[in-house]
């Protein structure tokens, strides 16, 4: 069965599973104890940092392990801005940035300091210059990911660390998705990783703090890990994930490998909108991890896409609301304003077949035409398919009176349906206004508000806005020629 979600979690490296059996026999004992078996884990431990320090391209004594890739986040991002009060409390991030950040931005702003949240354009990029222009005197941290998690577009991280260099500010880059393809370039300040992301077990994280930025250790006091990182370390653990992330840097045939994935995903790229009408690939098609690829279908509920993908064998990931029990789309993007409604991420791990890949490709199309054929979806070229049961109401082409002049139309009910459903009764009835009329669709499904929007873009349709209504919100289409 083939698994598409690396980005998730990478399968464990070979050489990780024979580090961590045998460091279960050698690395039992407590590395800060004197006697034999202390100073044999000690040594173990000191061979991991050296290791991993190596093929991050940072010095030992810089770098910690910690439980986790989220632990390291939140240690890295409190120990900065604790070092920096003095110098401001104002900390700046990406709209796209995992959620480890935004939750430790979050706690922040919530302890009485300021966040800058600093937007992304359609390809999930942030702009150096924007981040420039938003560095200040009081500006305490900068947080920024070397390459997105859902889409895989890779950041500027070099040239804004030369920036944040320059005005004296620390930038902490969250490495996890890039760490298993190459160091992160630039003068960055501190830096956090996961070792589950390039193979290692899970439960081992690594922060890396450079010599020269200040930092203050929050939480819990402990003498282990520089104090930056309390507890007992999980020895055999972090013995197998230096062991696996050293592997990948001494393998020769690792840019290979990359660049074999590249081509596989430049493959899904340009076939998947080819084979499958109304989709949008997102992300920057260059400047991107080479092993990911992200795509949105239209009228395509995102749980149902994945469980039937998961029925014909394959295991991939996706930033649909629908996916979600919270019901709301995914925050990156959002942020990129693109689809986010029947949304797939295919994360290939190392040694993907690329007869893997040509069956997904054979496969998609055909459960993508059943999903939407079972919510009664109008065919490509215009045609309609019978509607589905408990579809959304129309009513009368005319407006209540205080609507405004411009919603005038045709209305169509969609309250308490969620994502993709609004979008559809939309597509069914776009046909029935006469071109420079609107239709009026009344959802209070979150996922609406960027789902309308982009299917307007993609159907060269105008749209015109929004309004808050008795029950939801009201979103004007108006049909062009």
């Amino acid at each position: 069965m083939p698994y598409f979600d690396a980005a998730s979690t990478a399968p464990l490296h070979p050489v990780a599973r024979e580090a961590l059996l045998a460091s279960l026999d050698e690395g039992w004992a407590d590395p800060a104890r004197l006697y034999r078996e202390g100073r044999r884990a000690r040594l173990l431990l000191d061979a991991a940092r050296e290791a991993a320090a190596e093929a991050v391209g940072c010095r030992p004594d810089e770098l910690v392990f910690t439980p986790s890739g989220t632990q390291a986040v939140h240690t890295g991002v409190a120990g900065a801005l604790a070092a920096r009060r003095r110098a401001g409390r104002r900390l700046l991030h990406s709209a796209v940035e995992h959620s480890s950040v935004l939750h430790a931005a979050e706690v922040h702003e919530a302890a009485g300091g300021t966040r800058v949240e600093l937007p992304v354009d359609r390809t999930g990029r942030v702009a150096a210059g924007e981040v420039a222009a938003a560095l200040g005197t009081d500006t305490a941290l900068v947080c920024l990911q070397s390459a997105n998690h859902e889409v895989g577009t890779e950041q500027p991280v070099d040239e804004v660390a030369e920036r944040c260099r320059e005005a004296g500010v620390p930038l902490l880059v969250d490495a996890a998705q890039s760490l298993p393809w190459g160091p992160v370039p630039g003068p960055w300040s501190l830096l956090a990783a996961s070792a589950h992301k390039w193979g290692g077990p899970p439960g081992v994280g690594l922060l890396v703090v450079r010599k020269g930025t200040r930092f203050a250790p929050q939480g819990p006091a402990d003498e282990r890990e520089s104090g930056r990182s309390p507890g007992f370390e999980n020895l055999p653990a972090i013995v197998a994930a230096a062991a696996s992330l050293r592997a990948l840097r001494a393998d020769p045939g690792t840019d290979g490998e990359a660049a074999r994935l590249r081509l596989l995903v430049d493959r899904i790229r340009t076939r998947v909108p080819e084979l499958v009408p109304d989709v949008e690939v997102v992300g920057d098609p260059v400047r991107r991890l080479p092993h990911l690829v992200t795509f949105s279908c239209f009228y395509v509920d995102g749980e149902t896409l994945l469980h039937e993908l998961d029925r014909a064998g394959f295991s991939v990931s996706s930033g649909s609301s629908c996916t979600s029990s919270t019901l709301t789309p995914s925050h990156v993007l959002r942020a990129m304003g693109v689809l986010s409604e029947g949304n797939v991420r295919i994360s290939l791990p190392y040694g993907t077949a690329e007869a893997e890949v040509e069956r997904f490709l054979e496969v998609l199309p055909r459960v993508v035409r059943s999903v939407r054929e079972r919510l009664g979806v109008p065919a490509a070229g215009g045609e309609e398919v019978p509607a589905a049961a408990g579809g959304a109401a129309r009513t009368a082409p005319a407006a209540p009176a205080a609507e405004p002049a411009e919603a005038a139309g045709l209305v169509v009910d969609a309250l308490g349906k969620r994502c993709p459903v609004p979008v559809i009764e939309l597509a069914k009835v776009i046909g029935e206004v006469p071109v420079g009329r609107t239709v009026t669709v009344l959802s209070d499904d979150e996922a609406a508000r960027q789902d309308i929007p982009a299917w307007c873009t993609m159907r060269d349709q105008e749209y015109v806005g929004e309004r808050a209504a008795e029950r939801g919100t009201a979103y004007v289409v108006r049909r062009r020629a």
